[in-house]
């Protein structure tokens, strides 16, 4: 039996050909904001794979939405295999008026096995404030499988417990009021960068006039509508949210530990550097012992599987960087040296840690 870790690095190069960005895609405008809304509800409809007697707040439940048809039953006869206790969650942007649909995420609180196949059934939605903004209600799709049977065996596929029902939201109340636009609207960056910033200002300024936009710091910008623009702000902002930034990204190398997935900025540099490893080998072979006992002694022949480990070290590799605008020259050197995910982390945390590589490491 031989013990080796081998790793396969793949690579992922940010270009440094960036093409120009629309504001809106990189930017929030004026006081948009979201509203994180939840519900509690009943997931019905399922083939035996809801929660057991054991979960009693789903008992409870049902027990509880059947008085409200009428109906009695004691809980003592209920069999709630086919229904699912579920908490429902969503986002719902600030800008959505009453009747809008929106996406909701279902996910089961009990012991059920799979939500697949279930019909959530109606479900008020709450915000933090205890205002009821909407309902949720619809099929569930969980984009996979899990398929028991009673001898133990199962087959399965992503995780069944959580779902989607798209458009399965329905917006009852505004979360906010209508939105009052100023002669004074500010912008923030979704992330924060003081070179793109500044590029927002200037390419404002230059479509519409010099001191329309004023770049306040690495997030937000301020801009004052135009006399000529202020009866009709609306199309302001349409053709202002369209307008093309060249954005700036920092230098940054992040680390997958479980894929050994490597992914650099364009602007990572890497200094000369020199990199060596050494693989460690081990073989643990067998060696079978048989006692055979003497004849007429009714002993019985006992084999003994004796296990001798032995550890061999590879001669060690050394790889020479002269320089290098990106990283894909080391991934090159370390797919040569056959490292290791936990290697890979050790080997870039000691280059940032000699000072060869210019950007920030990440590590997942």
């Amino acid at each position: 039996m031989k013990i080796k870790a081998l790793l396969l690095i793949t690579i992922i190069f940010i270009s440094s050909i960036l093409s120009a960005q629309r504001i809106k895609d990189i930017a929030q405008i004026g006081e948009q904001s979201s509203e994180q809304i939840i519900g509690y509800g009943l997931v019905v409809g399922l083939a035996g794979t809801g929660d057991s007697h054991r979960s009693a707040f789903t008992v409870q439940s049902v027990t509880s939405m059947l008085k409200r048809f009428g109906i009695t039953v004691p809980q003592s006869d209920l069999k709630t295999r086919n229904v699912a206790a579920v908490m429902v969650t969503a986002s719902i942007n600030s800008y959505l008026k009453p009747g809008s649909d929106f996406d909701i995420n279902v996910s089961s609180m009990g012991d059920a096995k799979s939500l697949q196949g279930g019909t959530l059934l109606m479900t008020p939605l709450s915000g933090i404030n205890g205002t009821v903004y909407g309902m949720a209600q619809g099929s569930i799709s969980v984009g996979g499988y899990d398929v028991s049977t009673k001898s133990g065996g199962r087959v399965a596929r992503n995780h069944t417990l959580t779902g989607r029902i798209p458009r399965g939201g329905s917006l009852k109340t505004s979360p906010s009021e209508a939105v009052a636009y100023s002669n004074e609207i500010k912008i923030f960056l979704k992330e924060p960068d003081l070179t793109t910033s500044d590029n927002v200002a200037k390419i404002i300024n230059d479509t519409f006039g010099n001191g329309v936009a004023k770049c306040l710091d690495a997030s937000e910008i301020t801009v004052n509508v135009p006399s000529a623009s202020q009866n009709n702000i609306v199309q302001f902002l349409s053709q202002l949210e369209t307008l093309e930034v060249q954005t700036d990204f920092g230098a940054k190398v992040v680390l997958n530990e479980r894929t050994g997935t490597v992914v650099a900025g364009s602007n990572v540099i890497i200094k000369p550097i020199t990199i060596s490893h050494g693989g460690l080998n081990i073989n643990i072979r067998s060696y079978p012992m048989i006692s055979q006992p003497n004849s007429f002694s009714q002993g019985k022949t006992t084999v003994f599987n004796n296990l001798v480990p032995e550890a061999s070290v590879d001669s060690t590799r050394v790889i020479a960087l002269e320089g290098a605008s990106n990283v894909q020259e080391v991934a090159a050197a370390l797919n040569s040296l056959k490292v290791s995910p936990q290697d890979i982390i050790a080997i870039f945390q000691a280059i940032k840690e000699a000072g060869a590589l210019v950007g920030e490491l990440i590590i997942l």
